[in-house]
């Protein structure tokens, strides 16, 4: 991220709430359905989803990027890597 420090644009309140929103929803994963291949997927897209937060909190938290910026760019990360595996639902059926 080589995006200016300090953009002073939102509040630091709103700055953190939309970072850790970022977290959150680049980590909010469906689980994966009962194949081998979804549970592969959902592996990978997490560790990808993990690495990706993990690069931009180190921006922030070591090099005083600014988290806004931080914010919108895991937010586009997230947006260019769908869940492509089949989730797994609930279909009711008594256990």
């Amino acid at each position: 991220m080589s995006e200016p420090i300090t953009s002073g644009a939102v509040p630091v309140e709103g700055a953190v709430t939309a970072l850790l929103r970022a977290v959150h929803d680049a980590l909010d994963l469906p689980l994966p359905g009962l194949t081998d291949r979804d549970e592969r997927e959902y592996s990978l897209l997490l560790r990808r989803r993990v690495s990706d937060a993990r690069c931009v909190l180190a921006g922030v938290v070591q090099q005083d990027h600014d988290m806004e910026v931080a914010a919108r760019l895991l937010r586009r990360w997230t947006a260019d890597e769908p869940v492509t595996y089949t989730p797994w639902e609930d279909k009711g059926a008594p256990a």
